[in-house]
């Protein structure tokens, strides 16, 4: 059992193998029956790897990120804010060879621990950077649009999403770097209600409600899908078709999330699905 002091303290299951400290807290990992884990100073989990399963997304959250799928074929490229332990990045990379990947990441040692405990691969498709990512976002709008195919945002320190997201101002500078029928995905997790309300009227407000919510069984993820202008309609039927014909060949429920996404989004659905 690790037991360890942060602002409270908390207990995680497993072998604590790693430890580091920066100036942004503590990072961790651990490992339990066979799943390796990475912690940023509280017991939520920021990454899994089943060490003898590496391909297979660990996470229901990070599985939910990848409901994308149902909507695009392979990206050309993408953008990551935020890496962890990479488990987004080397499942893009093993399965989308024709992909390109930019990853920023704020702290150096998250990256040096996603490289020597979790496998991301040195490779020639992905480019890391050092910086904020809302940061990187709002500069790169200034000079470049409409280059992304795919944008994740999962950026989380010890007390939740970063404050440099929070405004509609990110949220547009999201929107202008995505090509026309680019989608951008985001987990919402760990905020407090009025702050979520807020996150959901600036994705509403960016992306002109095309912004389907998917909430993530028994975690507090909820993954939002938000659907450029020039993203086409979609029918319910050939998505069901498509997320049967998925679910093999990534081990992904699409099914059921496309399920969850049709009951959660009784309002909006139609301006998404047809």
């Amino acid at each position: 059992m690790l037991e360890t002091c942060s602002k409270d303290i908390y207990k995680v299951k497993g072998r604590l193998i790693y430890q580091s400290h920066d100036d942004d807290g503590v990072i961790e990992v651990v490992e339990h029956n066979g799943v390796r884990s990475l912690h940023f100073g509280s017991s939520a989990t920021q990454s899994s790897l089943r060490i003898d399963d590496p391909e297979k997304l660990e996470l229901a959250y990070l599985r939910a990120m990848n409901s994308w799928m149902l909507f695009k074929d392979a990206p050309e490229q993408g953008l990551l804010l935020g890496l962890g332990g990479g488990s987004l990045a080397r499942h893009l990379l093993y399965h989308f060879p024709d992909c390109r990947l930019v990853a920023v990441e704020y702290r150096k040692d998250v990256v040096r621990v996603a490289r020597s405990h979790f496998g991301l691969p040195l490779d020639a498709r992905l480019k890391v950077i050092l910086g904020d990512g809302g940061d990187y976002v709002r500069r790169r709008a200034e000079t470049s649009s409409g280059y992304f195919d795919l944008l994740f945002v999962d950026i989380f320190d010890h007390d939740g999403m970063s404050p440099s997201l929070s405004s509609i101002a990110f949220f547009d500078a999201c929107r202008t770097l995505l090509k026309d029928d680019g989608l951008l995905v985001v987990n919402l997790w760990n905020t407090d209600k009025d702050l979520f309300e807020a996150y959901c009227d600036w994705l509403n407000e960016a992306f002109e409600e095309r912004v389907l919510f998917l909430p993530v069984n028994e975690h507090d993820n909820i993954i939002a899908l938000a659907f450029n202008k020039g993203s086409p309609a979609y029918s319910l039927k050939a998505l069901r078709s498509r997320a049967e014909a998925l679910e093999p060949l990534y081990r992904i429920e699409f099914s059921s999330f496309l399920r969850t996404l049709v009951k959660s989004n009784p309002r909006v659905i139609n301006r998404v699905i047809k």
